[in-house]
């Protein structure tokens, strides 16, 4: 773990600058030699910036304000940018250097139609934060605007749509609908005047993707908005087959379906039971991810006869109802004991734990373990007091697979055994991934894009060569690949990013985005380029891996994924200086819950 790699041998970049995974832009620098040196600015905190709302819609010039702020250091400047709606290059409107932290917008320069506005902060020390962005209509001349009704729908949607800047003319309103791409419109509903609001009945269409537009009608002349693509509408219900708990039930079980979506992807399951003979359904438990299974407590429960049933609920709001499995015991009357699961891969000292009961009281559990697949079961701990668990130093085995499990002996002497966890990893390797995250340095918050940055933090020093044959970590050309997790079996929000090379992935495993960035069965690819940095990680020097965006080089159907936690599983193929394989254990995002890129 002492050892260091030479500048020559690793990098062969001399003086690297490099960005370690926080938000902050103060400048680190690192050099890598016989000994490392690091050095931060002293100010980490990033600006708070944010747009006032101008109003909608925008004629002439109107003025455009930022709020700015800074905790720690001075505003060095606030820069105010505009984009049209539908997507396009952001555009400066201003750089203000002292307050107020304002532009004159001379809106006729522009086309009329949606706008967005965003702006920029920079402070003295060189933290950089990007506001939300704020929506508005520009209209110097007669506009058609229909409002975004949101994605995905189903059954009755409300719509509206504005006309701006029609004085006195006489005009009749319309919103249209047209599957995705055909341009074969067909009326939604329709009215007079430059306001209409109605509700599109949907029940009737076929679940797809839709383009929606409005339009006005003045005499002979036909004047449209901007079309809003790729709507999907999603009148179909999921399915769900319940897995049978199994009878009788005691202690804190798995409850278990099967579902699926065919097109906005399933949102929840809710598992639910109740007593036989009653229509009255309580929830035992909720499933948010695939698989669709959760943990529920009978104890919490009379003992007795209960069905049991799952209700699954997709994305647009359709639900379906599974199929009742009924005459299932809960019977906590007798001594009941399960092993908590620590976890797919534990390293150094973990908490083993088991939920224990007996109506003759609980004498001691026993914690056990054994190499995965055998019998030759060890004590960990016997604990005699609730709550039973052990602390186990898996330093102190051999590497690999191991199950669990736990004996209760009751009050009259009687054992009962649990459940096994089975094939938990235990690796104690040096080298292990430690943190992942994206930057956004591109045009969208969110949505990815040229300019961002994924970037992944070792906990030790990493021979680059292995991540890739013959690379010394200088800026190297690869592809970073965006998959819709539907292509990998892992369901809507399972979009997983990985990076290539001469178009075979390289040594750096994959991340599980946890949100659908991409749409249904699609795949981009990014043109990159991939540079190995030296930090500091927990105190000792190691290696943080940056892969910077750049245009797409092939793909289409790139979305903006909403706030989740990206995991990501390193490969066994890179390792440390003196060749020992990094773990393979997931490393989940730290920090709080964000919106990635």
């Amino acid at each position: 773990m002492g050892r260091r790699w030479s500048a020559a041998a690793v990098l062969a970049l001399g003086s690297v600058a490099f960005h370690p995974p926080q938000t902050s832009s103060a400048t680190w620098s690192a050099t890598t030699s016989s000994s490392a040196t690091v050095r931060a600015a002293s100010d980490w905190t990033v600006p708070t910036v944010a747009v006032r709302d101008p109003g909608s819609p925008l004629r002439n010039t109107v003025t455009i304000t930022a709020d700015a702020a800074d905790a720690d250091s001075s505003l060095a400047s606030v820069v105010i940018e505009a984009q049209p709606s539908g997507g396009g290059t952001w555009t400066t409107l201003c750089t203000a250097t002292g307050q107020p932290w304002s532009c004159s917008w001379d809106t006729r320069t522009v086309s009329d139609g949606g706008h967005l506005l965003r702006a920029r902060a920079t402070d003295s020390a060189g933290n950089a934060a990007t506001s939300a962005v704020v929506s508005t209509a520009v209209a110097n001349s007669l506009l058609v605007l229909l409002d975004n009704p949101g994605d995905p729908l189903r059954g009755n949607v409300p719509l509206s749509a504005h006309v701006y800047n029609a004085g006195i003319l006489t005009l009749t309103t319309r919103i249209e609908y047209s599957v995705a791409g055909s341009d074969n419109w067909k009326t939604a509903c329709s009215g007079l005047g430059s306001e209409l609001t109605c509700t599109w009945s949907t029940g009737a269409l076929t679940s797809q993707e839709y383009d929606l537009r409005a339009v006005a009608v003045v005499g002979t002349t036909t004047y449209a908005s901007a079309v809003i693509t790729d709507v999907l509408v999603d009148n179909t219900a999921p399915s769900v087959t319940l897995t049978d708990p199994g009878s009788p039930l005691r202690g804190t079980v798995t409850l278990a379906a099967a579902a699926s979506d065919a097109h906005s992807g399933i949102a929840t399951v809710v598992h639910q039971y109740a007593v036989t003979g009653s229509s009255t359904w309580l929830t035992a438990c909720t499933a948010t991810t695939s698989p669709w299974s959760c943990r529920f407590d009978t104890s919490t429960t009379a003992d007795g006869s209960y069905g049991f049933r799952a209700v699954a609920t997709d994305a647009a709001g359709n639900s379906t109802t599974s199929a009742v499995l009924a005459a299932r015991s809960i019977d906590n009357t007798v001594s009941s004991v399960s092993v908590e699961d620590p976890g797919s891969y534990l390293a150094g000292v973990v908490t083993v734990g088991a939920t224990a009961n007996s109506t003759a009281g609980v004498a001691s559990v026993r914690i056990q373990r054994a190499p995965s697949g055998t019998s030759t079961w060890t004590d960990l701990c016997t604990d005699t007091s609730a709550t039973y668990s052990c602390s186990w130093d898996t330093r102190t085995e051999t590497d690999g697979l191991y199950d669990l499990r736990a004996l209760l002996v009751d009050g009259h002497g009687g054992t009962t055994i649990s459940a096994t966890v089975s094939g938990r990893r235990v690796d104690n390797s040096p080298l292990r991934g430690v943190d992942v995250q994206t930057v956004n340095g591109g045009a969208s918050a969110g949505k990815p894009d040229a300019g961002d940055q994924l970037v992944l933090s070792y906990s030790t020093l990493v021979n680059p060569a292995t991540i890739t044959a013959g690379w010394t970590g200088s800026p190297l050309a690869v592809s970073l690949r965006l998959r819709d997790g539907g292509l990998l079996g892992l369901g809507g929000r399972g979009d997983t990013i990985d990076v290539l090379r001469s178009g075979s992935p390289v040594g750096l495993g994959s991340v599980l985005l946890g949100q659908e960035y991409v749409k249904s069965g699609k795949t981009v690819a990014f043109n990159a380029t991939m540079t190995a940095s030296t930090g500091t990680v927990g105190g000792v020097p190691a290696t943080i891996i940056t892969v910077t965006l750049g245009t797409v080089a092939s793909g289409t159907g790139i979305r903006g994924g909403n706030p989740s936690t990206m995991v990501w599983t390193p490969s066994a193929s890179a390792t440390d200086i003196s060749g020992t394989a990094c773990a393979t254990a997931p490393v989940t995002e730290s920090g709080p819950l964000d919106r990635d890129y």
